[in-house]
C-alpha cells in the first residue's frame, strides 16, 4: 500500500490511496473460506461446497468490504501520523472510476485544509466591559417587592390605585379568554386606568389594548396572545373583573429577614439592602460577561483574517447530510455556519498556542466546586471530602455530565483569558441602561 499526497495549494490537496492485491488477498481468502464452511447450498454437504461457487457468489461483496475496511483505517492513520489539519472530512474524487474486476486500485481523496494564521484579539476600537451595579432605585424596587411578596391581602369591593385586580379578559376577534392578575401600577394608557380605577368585583370594562400596559411584551403575559401579536396588538377586549385586593406591606423586622435568609443571617434593613445589592450584582455578572463573551468572539472574526477552502467545504456540507444538498441549500448552509467555523479554528488556536485545554485535573477540582456550592445552598456547608468525592466519581462517570463541564469550564477559561488579553474599556452602568446598550 502506498499513500501519497499533493498539495493543490495552501488550503486543497489531493490523497491517493494505492491497494495492491497482497494488501488484501489473504484476509478475503480467509473470510471466504469461513463462508465455505457454514454455507447452506442446496446440492452440497456443508463444508463441500466448491470454492469457485462460493467466491462467485460472495467474492466481489467481501472484496469491496475489506478494500474499503483498509482504505478508511490507513487513510485515517495517514492523516494522524502527517499532523494534517483537516476541515470536514476527504472526499472521495474517483470513486465513479474504480474498477472492482480488477486487482490493484488507486483511490483519491481531495482534502480541504486548515489555514495558518495568527489570531488578532485587539482591534482598533476598545470593547466595552460592562460592570453592572444595582442602584438604589432597583434596591428600593426589590424591597418594595418583597414586602409585597410576604404582606397580607386585604379584600376590597373598588379598585384603587397600587391595588392587585383579578379578572379574565376576551375578545372575539382574538378568541381571547385569559384570566390574569396585575397590578394597577402596571397599567399604562391613562383612559384605560381611569376606566379601571373605581370598578367593582362583576363589572365589565372594555378597553384598549393600544399602550394599555408599559411594556407590549405584558401583552403576552396578561392577554395570553403569543410574542408575535403582542408587537402592536391593537383590539378592544373586555375585562369582567373578580376581585380586588391591596396588600399590606410586610413590617420589615426580624421576623421578615429570618423568612428571607434564615435566622441571624440579615439583622438590619441596611444589612438587607446590602444582600440584595450583593445577590443582584453577582446575577448581572453571569449577564455582563456573556455580552463580553460575545463582543469579543465578534470582534476577533472581524479582525483575524484567513482564507477558507470554500469550494471543498460547500461541496462536502452538500453531501455530508442523511440528505444530499442542492447546490443552491449548500451555498446557503454554508453562509449560516461560516462564522462559526472561522471562531472555532481562532478558538482551537488560542487553546492550542496558551495551553487553554482542559486536563482532568481541572475537570474534577471544577466538579468539586460546583458540588460544594450546590450542598451549601441546601444547608450542607461542611461536607466532608469522603462526601463530595463520591458525588463527583459519579459525575464523571457520566459522559453527557463530563460534556457539560467541560463547555462550561472551557469558556470560563476564554472568558478570563480574553479579559487579560482582549482590548477592554470598563463601563459601569445600571441594569436598566446595561439592557437598553447591550441589546439594543
Amino acid at each position: 500500500m502506498n499513500i501519497t499526497k499533493k498539495d493543490v495549494d495552501s488550503l486543497n490537496a489531493v490523497v491517493t490511496v494505492e491497494i495492491q492485491k497482497d494488501d488484501y488477498a489473504q484476509k478475503v481468502n480467509d473470510i471466504l473460506n469461513n463462508y465455505r464452511k457454514s454455507a447452506n447450498i442446496p446440492g452440497f454437504r456443508k463444508g463441500h461446497v466448491p470454492m469457485g461457487m462460493v467466491r462467485k457468489q460472495y467474492g466481489k461483496a467481501v472484496l469491496v468490504e475489506e478494500v474499503n475496511k483498509l482504505l478508511q483505517d490507513n487513510l485515517g492513520k495517514f492523516l494522524t501520523e502527517e499532523k494534517l489539519e483537516v476541515l470536514g472530512n476527504p472526499l472521495p474524487k474517483n470513486e465513479q472510476d474504480i474498477d472492482w474486476d480488477g486487482e490493484d486500485f488507486s483511490f483519491q481523496f481531495d482534502l480541504g485544509l486548515a489555514p495558518d494564521f495568527d489570531v488578532k484579539l485587539q482591534g482598533r476600537k476598545n470593547i466595552t466591559q460592562y460592570k453592572v451595579v444595582a442602584d438604589d432605585e432597583m434596591i428600593d424596587n426589590q424591597v418594595k417587592t418583597i414586602r409585597k411578596q410576604y404582606g397580607k391581602l386585604i379584600n376590597k369591593q373598588e379598585v384603587e390605585a397600587g391595588d392587585e385586580i383579578t379578572g379574565t379578559f376576551t375578545s372575539d376577534e382574538k378568541e381571547m379568554e385569559q384570566k390574569t392578575t396585575f397590578e394597577t401600577e402596571v397599567v399604562k394608557g391613562k383612559s384605560q386606568l381611569k376606566a379601571i380605577l373605581g370598578a367593582k368585583p362583576g363589572d365589565v370594562i372594555e378597553l384598549k389594548t393600544k399602550n394599555l400596559f408599559a411594556d407590549e411584551h405584558q401583552n403576552t403575559r396578561y392577554l395570553g396572545v403569543s410574542q408575535e401579536e403582542a408587537k402592536g396588538l391593537d383590539i378592544t377586549v373586555k375585562l369582567t373583573l373578580e376581585e380586588v385586593n391591596a396588600r399590606e406591606l410586610a413590617e420589615m423586622d426580624q421576623e421578615l429577614f429570618d423568612k428571607l435568609f434564615g435566622p441571624g443571617v440579615v439583622t438590619s434593613e441596611e444589612a438587607l439592602r446590602q444582600k440584595i445589592k450583593e445577590d443582584a450584582e453577582s446575577q448581572f455578572v453571569q449577564q455582563s460577561d456573556q455580552k463580553l463573551l460575545n463582543d469579543v468572539v465578534d470582534s476577533a472574526i472581524e479582525n483575524t483574517k484567513f482564507d477558507l477552502p470554500e469550494e471543498f467545504l460547500q461541496r462536502w456540507i452538500q453531501v455530508s447530510g442523511e440528505k444530499e444538498l442542492t447546490d443552491e441549500e449548500a451555498q446557503a448552509e454554508w453562509e449560516r455556519s461560516e462564522k462559526g467555523l472561522r471562531y472555532q479554528l481562532i478558538e482551537a488556536k488560542l487553546r492550542k498556542d496558551n495551553n487553554l485545554e482542559i486536563t482532568f485535573e481541572e475537570l474534577k477540582s471544577y466538579a468539586s466546586d460546583m458540588i460544594r456550592a450546590q450542598m451549601a445552598q441546601f444547608g450542607q456547608t461542611n461536607p466532608t471530602d469522603e462526601e463530595v468525592e463520591g458525588i463527583v466519581a459519579r459525575i464523571m462517570a457520566n459522559q453527557d455530565e463530563v460534556r457539560r463541564m467541560s463547555e462550561q469550564l472551557g469558556t470560563n477559561k476564554m472568558l478570563d483569558f480574553y479579559k487579560e488579553n482582549a482590548k477592554l474599556k470598563t463601563k459601569e452602568v445600571n441594569y436598566e441602561t446595561f439592557i437598553k446598550e447591550a441589546y439594543a
